[in-house]
């Protein structure tokens, strides 16, 4: 029952609704054959004027002409309405038209001394006019608008839904907006072909009210002069005047009505109400304006033309053209400080969420409150030497390094500042802003003022000298460094050292969509059949650990492709690229063509070799040596490679191929950025020069 009862009370919502049109439809339908007596005659016609001005008003404010998709039923409840109350008109002039000019109502008596002056002529001649505007001039264009708007929309029709299909399964939108489109395409196709058969009524009102003028006039005569002894021409002259002012108060509606339709199929794709489509597009070229107020002024001192219109006309042009720019230019600085300030609350509720908060830069630049406002005056200059350094990078390692954000914390100690990778801080260093660096190395103090410290890149001893003493410091033979200068440096050290964290998923793929037709083709042969995506990410990253450029990608791919089908784990994968990029990787360590090595001893080579365990296949499983021999080792190595360090030369550490990972696990504790190769690694066509050996 109550199901029943919740279910009822919207339809009887509606019912009213559609009981109180249905009955209006009726009374609508007595007209055409009840007899109305004059004053329900006068409010009919005050509707039907009432109804086609409300009718132009919301064509004229309406954004898209979809809003007024009853446009053609309302148009034909207006249409009919018209036509019964003719009928009902008709019937009383030819009743009642003895009796005056009131006989048919005060409605259509007013028109007719309001229009006609009293003199029937005039009034014909109007009512022909306004027939001939409304038949051939709005009603034949809107009609034959609406006839190629409807023709378009329904040959456009299989493009567009074809179009909503393919943003669906591109994911441009969801299931619920491709439903909504496809209901407005719906919409659209109906709306048009409807309102190419609706303007035929327009049409053949305007047909029946010369016919009915006609009927009224000829029946009216007959009449007067037949049942009421009228002469000629009094017949002629009432039931005239009251037939063309029956024709006007009609025909007046109807006008206003084919004015709505063509403003309606007239709008066409333009958005926004009539005064937007019209008013505006107009007005918005001030060089028009000029030269049409610069016509109007001509035209006004033409001799023998009025001078006061066309001046009225020309000046107000004028100042419409000069205004509208300003208009425009207020209108785009007002848009631009909404944007502005709509950025920043969207930025400022980034900053405070908690997805903000969550996020982790790659590489971030932390500076202290008093070292950010000390560099201030430097941002530019930082910014700019901060994208040459990424720019270098690129070209030297083969890949874009993320941007690096610089950013500020109020709770830092001061003037110091943090080196971030993936949001954990990587080092701490002060810097002294007002002070520069000379390098000294191993070598004796000079005699500068200023405190010993350490370069913060490579820990070499430094001297921190203020600004007065740069010239004489350049005297002594050093070049000072300027604090901007040693805060890139070590940032520009700590992103060599962390290439492998940089290098990630994403950066891959973009160096694989940037790969020509047949190495793409490679990729597809041997991953994920042979090796994965993450097995090649984990490849590069140990090149990259090593500071191996991978920028030779094709070659690297090649090498991948050879040894993928027998090994599976990235370290014995990198183990070979690293053999076919020997030419590479002996080119970026050499100088002047020459290769500059120091070799281990064969003690080392024999106890590293001790030190493999291997499988029954004799790959090998295990690195076990002697934690002593280890710690042996690795004295002697410190003390062989700062002894050439020392010398400032550029060298390798050459050890056999298959100890050579583990030798480099031992020296890069010690010095992370000093090359180890292995003797497979040494390319033909350099120079090797021994600098001797580990023993």
């Amino acid at each position: 029952m109550s199901l029943t009862a919740a279910g009822a009370a919207p339809a009887a919502n509606r019912g009213g609704k559609d009981i109180a049109f249905a009955v209006g439809i009726v009374l609508i339908l007595c007209l055409f054959f009840l007899p109305v007596p004059a004053f329900m005659i006068d409010f009919g016609l005050a509707l039907s004027i009432a109804l086609a001005v409300l009718i132009l008003m919301v064509a004229l404010w309406i954004h898209k002409p979809l809003e007024f998709s009853a446009f053609p039923t309302v148009l034909l409840v207006a249409t009919i309405l018209r036509l019964a109350l003719n009928i009902s008109t008709t019937r009383l002039i030819l009743s009642r038209g003895e009796q005056g000019p009131t006989s048919a109502g005060y409605i259509i008596g007013g028109f007719a001394q309001l229009v006609m002056g009293g003199d029937f002529v005039i009034g014909i001649i109007v009512f022909l006019i306004l027939v001939t505007i409304n038949f051939l001039v709005i009603t034949k264009g809107a009609t034959r608008i609406a006839e190629v708007g409807a023709r378009f929309t329904l040959d456009a029709i299989p493009g567009k839904q074809m179009a909503i299909d393919a943003d669906l399964s591109a994911g441009l939108i969801d299931e619920k907006v491709a439903q909504a489109r496809r209901r407005e395409l719906e919409e659209e196709s109906a709306f048009f072909g409807s309102m190419d058969g609706a303007s035929k009524f327009v049409r053949g009102d305007a047909i029946a009210g010369l016919i009915i003028l006609a009927v009224n006039i000829f029946g009216g005569i007959v009449i007067g002069v037949t049942r009421h002894s009228l002469s000629l021409a009094a017949a002629a002259d009432i039931f005239t005047k009251l037939s063309v002012g029956d024709g006007l108060v009609t025909q007046i509606p109807a006008l206003i009505i084919s004015l709505a339709a063509g403003l309606l199929v007239a709008k066409g794709g333009t958005r926004g109400s009539a005064d937007k489509a019209i008013i505006d597009q107009l007005s918005g070229y001030p060089n028009a304006l000029f030269l049409a107020a610069m016509t109007m002024g001509v035209l006004g001192v033409v001799p023998g033309l009025p001078f006061l219109p066309f001046a009225l006309l020309g000046g107000l042009m004028a100042f419409v053209g000069v205004a509208i720019p300003r208009r425009i230019e207020k209108d785009r600085v007002a848009e631009a400080a909404k944007a502005t300030a709509k950025d920043e609350r969207a930025k400022a509720e980034a900053r405070s969420s908690i997805k903000e908060q969550l996020k982790s830069f790659e590489i971030e630049l932390v500076l202290s409150k008093e070292l950010n406002a000390a560099l201030l005056h430097s941002r530019d200059e930082i910014g700019s030497r901060i994208a040459k350094m990424r720019r270098k990078f690129a070209r030297q390692y083969g890949f874009v390094v993320p941007e690096i954000r610089l950013s500020d914390d109020i709770k830092a100690p001061p003037k110091t500042y943090q080196i971030k990778i993936h949001g954990t801080a990587v080092t701490t260093q002060e810097l002294r802003v007002k002070d520069c660096l000379v390098i000294i190395g191993d070598g004796p103090r000079p005699n500068l003022p200023g405190d010993e410290v350490r370069e913060p890149a490579f820990g070499m001893r430094a001297i921190a000298i203020p600004e007065a003493f740069i010239k004489d410091a350049k005297r002594l033979g050093f070049k000072p460094v300027d604090p901007v200068s040693v805060l890139l440096t070590h940032l520009s050290e700590v992103i060599h050292n962390n290439l492998a964290q940089l290098l990630s998923y994403k950066d891959m793929r973009a160096l694989f969509d940037r790969l020509e037709p047949e190495y793409k083709r490679l990729l597809d042969d041997m991953s994920p059949s042979q090796i994965s995506q993450s097995g090649l990410l984990a490849t590069l990253k140990l090149l990259l650990a090593e500071r191996v450029s991978i920028r030779n990608l094709n070659l690297i791919l090649e090498a991948v492709a050879e040894i993928a089908p027998h090994v599976r784990r990235p370290e014995q994968m990198a183990e070979h690229v690293r053999v076919r990029l020997s030419q590479q990787i002996c080119g970026d360590l050499a100088d002047n063509g020459a290769l500059a090595v120091l070799r281990l001893g064969n003690r080392w080579d024999l106890v590293f070799h001790q030190s493999l365990k291997r499988d029954a296949k004799g790959d090998v499983i295990e690195f076990d040596i002697d934690p002593r021999q280890m710690e042996q080792f690795a004295a002697e190595a410190s003390a062989a490679i700062r002894k050439r360090m020392d010398e400032q030369r550029l060298f390798a550490v050459v050890t056999a191929a298959e100890t050579r990972p583990y030798v480099r696990m031992i020296i890069e504790r010690m010095f992370p950025t000093l090359a180890v190769l292995s003797q497979l690694e040494i390319a033909r066509g350099f120079e090797v020069k021994s600098l001797g050996t580990i023993a």
